[in-house]
């Protein structure tokens, strides 16, 4: 597989669907997202080419007041300015897990998905399954072919 490393247009890009300007930091990139509206907070980090455990990668942080959560190695990213999200996607043997921001300081992860479960028939899944598989659906173009 390719390997993914973030762009500065690919930071750009993501702050634009956040509507919020990144801080650079000595090694990542620090946004803070916040909805007063509903009172809610939170911080992306984002770690391009940080080092984990004995390989380089990519780390995804989101900081709330509740919840501190991660996704290693992440593999790419879908950006959506219509939902106003980023999804942050790491693939591995043919499992997807896939990270959420949202613009709105909202922040969803679903993890170690079976990778058919983002082509399959919706209708023929358990409602809590069929939520992630749509979810991630629209990032399924950035996992490889397990052929």
């Amino acid at each position: 597989m390719k390997e993914f490393h973030f762009s500065a247009n690919d930071i750009k890009t993501i702050s634009k669907v956040l509507g919020v300007e990144p801080i650079k930091r000595v090694d990542n990139y620090r946004f803070v997202i916040e909805n007063a509206q509903e009172n809610r907070k939170l911080s992306l980090e984002i770690y391009p080419d940080i080092q984990i455990a004995n390989e380089t990668g990519n780390l995804i942080s989101v900081y709330t007041m509740n919840s501190h959560i991660q996704l290693h190695f992440c593999t790419g990213f879908v950006p959506s300015e219509s939902l106003g999200e980023v999804i942050f996607i790491g693939e591995n043997q043919g499992h997807v897990s896939g990270l959420i921001v949202e613009r709105g300081a909202g922040c969803s992860i679903y993890a170690n998905l079976d990778r058919s479960i983002l082509s399959g028939d919706f209708t023929q899944m358990a409602p809590e399954v069929m939520m992630s598989g749509i979810a991630l659906s629209v990032a399924e173009h950035l996992i490889p072919d397990s052929d």
